[in-house]
């Protein structure tokens, strides 16, 4: 599996958009795409071509779950390693999240100074 440097978050909260892009973009060293919605993701994730994606669980409009099984459908996201962020993370609910397809999930709050290494930790776990 090639180097990680290219990642898609889709997150509905501008503030935690804005530190998923510090954590990732600036102490990362990351090139990350930000999506608000996952319709803006499935309108724009294509051009992107993402090598991970980031979905925040509960959205409005389509959820991270939802999203995820839309992006499974098309043959330049079907096989992209995905994580789930949530503060919804009961054991059910991350076994829930890992049958919907993620390699993992982040509990939400997460650190931003460490959230690059666990990215980096689940995505070398799924390799």
């Amino acid at each position: 599996m090639s180097e990680l440097m290219k990642i898609v978050c889709v997150e509905d909260d501008p503030d935690i958009r804005a530190i998923i892009k510090l954590a990732l973009s600036d102490l990362g060293g990351f090139d990350i795409a930000l999506y608000a919605s996952g319709l803006e993701a499935l309108e724009q994730v294509e051009q992107f071509q993402p090598q991970l994606i980031m979905l925040d669980v509960m959205m409005p409009g389509i959820d991270g779950v939802e999203t995820l099984k839309q992006l499974r459908a098309r043959t330049l996201t079907e096989k992209t390693p995905a994580i789930f962020m949530t503060a919804k993370a009961q054991p059910n609910e991350v076994q829930q999240y890992i049958q919907a397809g993620a390699i993992g999930v982040i509990i939400k709050p997460f650190d931003p100074i460490s959230l690059a290494d666990q990215v980096k930790e689940l995505w070398f776990e799924a390799a």
